[in-house]
């Protein structure tokens, strides 16, 4: 009897053990598949976010189903691969969608400078950038030069557009930038903002000076130096205050030069890229510029 008692506790643990040697086995892939997903998110995050902070990725458990009452529970380990699973399957989603974007910006990329090159013979000489003025400027310092056989009355009238003297020298340029464009004195303004970004290239003016400078090519009949200011203005400052509205305008652009194909590219780009932090009047004008260009027709 003492022997049969002996065997049976024997039995007993060599059962356990045989249960607990493949769990033990079975977290071994999952622990090596998580150390694989870290590695690649932060690749991804590398990718998506550079020299920015990375955002938390928003992965929730899978809600489970209720236990009736008798059912074994599942154990973690088959918790965790299930979540291991789906975060898996998430980040898979997430690089598609990366290398998705990154095709749609090499496509942009190359239309634009197919069309660079077709345009560049026909493009104007560029114009004489202005000496750029002073920190603290009074309102005596250089104004752009009215443009060649401009009247007397046009001359004067420049000069009384004021030049702003806050003491934010890259604030103050774009502002009288801003003057002129605003007073349709498009020349000037274009060199004044010209001038701007040329010299406040690395400050937060530079995104909006750029745009303004594309929007003065444009008023002034000029289609094709807005398209390459405005496309450069996104390329150079995609986090830029106006990286959104040089998009659409460089739609605008595209249009006017009967360029419908790539304009619908620019606005594809610019519902991908910015879509869910689009102002009113940029979704109105970019929703108008596509109708305009037939777009998806």
């Amino acid at each position: 009897m003492r022997h049969l008692s002996l065997r049976s506790s024997c039995l007993a643990m060599a059962s356990l053990v045989a249960l607990a040697v493949p769990a033990y086995a079975q977290s071994v892939p999952v622990e090596t598949r998580v150390d694989r997903l870290e590695k690649e998110m932060r690749a991804v995050q590398r990718k998506v976010f550079p020299g920015g902070a990375p955002i938390e990725p928003e992965i929730t458990r899978q809600p489970t189903a209720p236990i009736t009452p008798g059912t074994p529970a599942s154990t973690p380990l088959t918790d965790l691969t299930a979540r291991v699973d789906a975060l898996e399957g998430q980040l898979a989603s997430l690089t598609g969608q990366t290398e998705q974007n990154a095709y749609r910006l090499k496509q942009l990329e190359e239309a634009f400078n197919k069309y660079k090159a077709e345009q560049s013979a026909a493009a104007p000489a560029s114009v004489t950038v202005p000496p750029n003025p002073a920190p603290g400027g009074t309102a005596s310092a250089p104004r752009p030069p009215a443009p060649a056989g401009a009247s007397d009355a046009r001359r004067t009238a420049v000069a009384a557009v004021e030049r702003p003297n806050t003491g934010d020298a890259a604030s103050d340029a774009y502002s009288y930038g801003f003057r002129l464009w605003d007073a349709k004195f498009y020349p000037e303004a274009q060199e004044q903002l010209k001038a701007t970004v040329d010299k406040y290239a690395s400050s937060g003016v530079a995104s909006r000076a750029a745009n303004l400078l594309g929007r003065a090519y444009l008023d002034d009949g000029k289609p094709a130096l807005a398209a390459q200011t405005l496309y450069d203005n996104y390329q150079k400052r995609p986090k830029g205050d106006r990286a959104a509205d040089s998009l659409a305008w460089l739609g605008e652009s595209l249009i006017q030069l009967k360029k419908a194909s790539e304009a619908c590219k620019v606005y594809g780009e610019m519902e991908q890229v910015y879509g869910a932090t689009l102002s009113t009047s940029l979704r109105t004008m970019m929703d108008k510029g596509r109708t305009r260009a037939k777009c998806g027709a």
